[in-house]
């Protein structure tokens, strides 16, 4: 059950409305850095929560806030949109192509919405749901939510960067402290569960099974002769400490694939087939011809 309350959870103010800065503000809406995003993804990650209970407790709640970023946000898009021209008559006037498109606003937002947000990124394109990642491994999940952040977070300060309005910035500086503080909450749940040492995800499944010997290789695909530049992630103990970083010089080691020749029903070319494939699918079809015309079965002449 979710209740509201009428009031934003942060002020939204607008002192100069800009229709072109509410397109930019839709990607936090609607892209996939987005809060829509993130707000689906912590709830749908809450609901499908097997283990402890102060998971799925802690997820509901932040995934309950973000729909709250979703209202300042709509908030924000509508309060700059205010004032956007409505007739096109003078953009016409102006500028063979419609004022630049508008002047860079979404014609959505009038044609569309009447002036206010939409569920779309800021080049009109839909929210996709395929975005939203709940596994069911609570420490995958938090990795996912803490790209989830950085990327949104990156977004806001972009936003913030991006206009001189007053009120829209102290709004941004409010989203990017929640994402500073989500960032660092996921980071807590992952710490709570073995940290690095969880690693690899998930933890469950036996390394003995692994192939050995590639768990922990970098594996260079680089053609020449001189060495690719190391980092700490081709030499010293594996961030899990289960093993030890190495360099792997790519090689062939699974032969040329030899894939069955094309099947008679599949329609290829009949250049495609070999002789022998010809002559199996020539026999092959009077047999089930012969088949067909005496009703599935064989009979002899007594």
């Amino acid at each position: 059950m979710f209740y509201h309350d009428r009031q934003l959870q942060y002020k939204v103010r607008v002192d100069k409305p800009d229709p072109v800065f509410a397109r930019m503000l839709q990607q936090a809406i609607g892209g996939i850095e987005g809060e829509i995003r993130v707000c689906l993804q912590y709830l749908f990650q809450a609901w499908g929560n097997r283990g402890p209970e102060k998971y799925r407790n802690m997820l509901l709640e932040t995934g309950t806030e973000e729909i709250g970023h979703i209202e300042m946000l709509a908030t924000a898009v509508a309060l700059n949109l205010e004032g956007a021209p409505t007739s096109m008559q003078e953009e016409f006037a102006n500028d063979k192509v419609v004022g630049a498109i508008m002047g860079g606003m979404d014609p959505r937002h009038i044609l569309s919405s009447g002036m206010a947000a939409l569920a779309v990124d800021a080049n009109g394109v839909p929210f996709n749901g395929s975005w939203v990642v709940g596994s069911g491994n609570i420490v995958a999940d938090m990795y996912s939510n803490v790209a989830a952040e950085a990327t949104g977070r990156t977004l806001a300060t972009r936003l913030w960067h991006m206009t001189d309005d007053a009120g829209m910035k102290d709004f941004l500086s409010f989203l990017i402290a929640r994402d500073t503080m989500h960032q660092n909450q996921w980071m807590a749940v992952i710490e709570e569960n073995g940290g690095l040492r969880s690693m690899p995800v998930p933890n469950s499944f036996p390394q003995s099974e692994e192939v050995q010997g590639f768990n922990y290789a970098f594996v260079s695909t680089y053609i020449g002769s001189d060495t690719t530049e190391g980092g700490r992630w081709t030499q010293g103990p594996s961030l899990d400490g289960k093993g030890e970083f190495h360099v792997e010089k790519a090689a062939p080691l699974g032969g040329i694939p030899k894939l069955a020749p094309p099947v008679p029903g599949a329609f290829a070319q009949k250049e495609q087939m070999t002789p022998v494939d010809s002559l199996i699918g020539t026999v092959t079809s009077k047999i089930e011809g012969a088949l067909s015309g005496s009703g599935g079965t064989s009979t002899t002449d007594s």
